[in-house]
């Protein structure tokens, strides 16, 4: 069988001796490989490689313990406090247009009165879209929303980009 690298999710999931690597579309597993076989080194490398080519990334992660930093069979870093990665995507992403453009999409669907501590939040953010208080303070504040998380990401898809960074 012959499985186009795009076509796989680039980050393996570990199931029991295997780590896995699934299907974008189903979610299934396509491709299986025992963990640490033939070596945890020649693995890890082999990892990276395909990893790289499913990405299209021609970043060469290296050999020994320094291309072991981005498999994702290790433990993800840790971050200096809760929501510290959440923070640098709004930094990056942070455009006073756009989070207009999401409260407007929000207010016309009428979703604004269900989330009004949130598009406060978004409104501040707006104002001062490099303030690091008002990125805490929508990131709570979307947090607080619970279950209208979803219909906030479904009207206002930008807010999506703006906690997680870029989709693709």
């Amino acid at each position: 069988m012959t499985v186009g690298l795009t076509t796989l999710d680039p980050d393996p999931v570990v199931n029991g001796p295997c780590l896995e690597f699934k299907s974008r579309a189903t979610g299934r597993p396509m491709l299986s490989l025992f963990v640490d076989s033939p070596t945890a080194e020649e693995f890890n490398a082999f990892v990276d490689a395909l990893r790289q080519q499913m990405t299209g990334d021609g970043v060469d992660s290296g050999s020994g313990s320094a291309g072991l930093a981005g498999n994702s069979y290790e433990e993800p870093p840790a971050f200096a406090e809760p929501g510290q990665d959440r923070l640098g995507h709004i930094r990056e992403f942070a455009d006073a247009d756009k989070i207009a453009g999401a409260v407007a999409m929000l207010e016309k669907y009428g979703v604004a009165e269900e989330v009004k501590p949130f598009i406060d939040a978004l409104e501040a953010l707006g104002r001062e879209p490099k303030n690091e208080a008002c990125m805490v303070q929508a990131l709570q504040a979307f947090d607080d929303l619970g279950i209208r998380q979803g219909a906030v990401l479904t009207y206002a898809p930008y807010i999506s980009i703006l906690l997680a960074g870029k989709p693709y």
